[in-house]
């Protein structure tokens, strides 16, 4: 859970002198001025600023310890690359990567520049949404993860926290340190992904593909009609145990294709009760309904029947991104360049399987910056 800063320390002269925040030190390229803190996350610390050569509002993440463990480096090696790639509205991009240290020996800091928006969709949550401004974003979100999709890029963690909002109700997806090839199947640590937002399949140890993404996005959008998590797992076993008592039982294919000593637990805990009614889980009084709308399709049923469709617990049946882009719910926002937006060049996932040392990473990540600061910021503004 991200909390505010406590302490700001504004420099005089916007020179590149470090700005502090909480216990964050930032010192970036004095083009960007204006700094103020934004929040501290798991990733590392964010700030606010203004880019002076552009006049545009910037947010700024200094990456928390990127080489503490091998695990953090590759974190933040596919996190920029990955970044550098994507084009796509609703999905954030990088704009700048900068660290103050010029020397390998040196390097310690990265730094990561994106556009600045108003507020995460976590902030969002609990003010009751009109059907037009709810279909809307999730809109945005099918189409952003159907363009990683098309990228060859599985999010993973899709959770409020890692989607950024504006007042107009536009939004991009961020955090793609979890991204994983659609090429392969994975087995998914239990404990790496926020668990409120995890498959059923990753629960029981399945492999899986992109429609773990559709679930998330089916938990988001639950917790934005309603205002609370849909499944408020303790641990991945309450986490499944909240998921059955709520859905229902799996069908029997879906326990066919989970591990024999899977499917004696899944038997042992199947719900004696039948799975609760969506118009239940939903009902009307849920919704925030604006007289006069212009489109019929915007209404409770609507609502409910794409969220039914994203929350199939066996992925097999769980509606595919294309099918819900296609749902009378969703549809009427479709706009071609957004819908089939040209894939980028695929990233290269082979390099996530190599096992590389901290030291080979950071002269990775070191050289990954170098490159950006000199398309980019130029070598000439350091601001050290």
């Amino acid at each position: 859970m991200a909390r505010k800063m406590d302490r700001i320390s504004q420099p005089a002269e916007p020179s590149g002198s470090p700005f502090i925040g909480g216990n964050t030190e930032f010192t970036v390229p004095g083009r960007f001025r204006n700094l103020f803190p934004i929040g501290i996350g798991a990733q590392g610390a964010v700030c606010g600023a203004i880019d002076f050569d552009t006049g545009m509002p910037i947010a700024i993440k200094k990456l928390s310890r990127p080489f503490q463990d091998v695990t953090n480096a590759k974190r933040a090696y596919r996190e920029i690359k990955l970044m550098r790639l994507v084009d796509h509205p609703f999905v954030i991009k990088l704009l700048y990567a900068y660290s103050p240290q010029t020397t390998l020996q040196s390097f310690r800091d990265i730094y990561l520049f994106t556009e600045r928006m108003d507020a995460n969709l976590s902030n969002v949550i609990g003010n009751q949404l009109d059907h037009e401004r709810l279909s809307f974003l999730v809109y945005q979100m099918l189409c952003g993860i159907k363009y990683l999709h098309s990228a060859g890029i599985i999010h993973r963690d899709l959770k409020p926290t890692n989607i950024v909002v504006r007042a107009d109700c536009s939004l991009k997806i961020l955090d793609f340190g979890l991204a994983r090839s659609v090429q392969n199947s994975f087995m998914m640590t239990q404990y790496v992904v926020t668990r409120y937002y995890r498959a059923p399949e990753v629960i029981v140890n399945m492999d899986y593909d992109t429609r773990v993404d559709i679930w998330a996005i089916g938990c988001i959008m639950a917790e934005l009609i309603t205002g609370r998590v849909l499944f408020p797992g303790t641990d991945y076993m309450d986490q499944w145990n909240r998921i059955i008592t709520t859905l229902g039982m799996p069908s029997s294919d879906f326990i066919s294709r989970t591990t024999l000593s899977t499917q004696g637990y899944i038997k042992k805990t199947l719900p004696g009760n039948s799975r609760v009614q969506f118009e239940q889980l939903f009902p009307d009084s849920a919704f925030l309904i604006i007289e006069g709308s212009n489109n019929a399709e915007l209404n409770n049923d609507n609502a409910r029947s794409i969220l039914q469709r994203m929350l199939e617990i066996d992925p097999l049946e769980r509606i595919s991104v294309e099918d819900a882009l296609a749902h009378p719910y969703i549809s009427l926002w479709c706009n071609d360049d957004e819908v089939n937006r040209p894939a980028p060049v695929p990233y290269d996932h082979s390099l996530d399987q190599q096992e590389l040392t901290i030291e080979q990473w950071k002269e990775l990540l070191f050289q990954e910056i170098r490159d950006i600061q000199s398309e980019t910021l130029g070598t000439t503004d350091a601001g050290n």
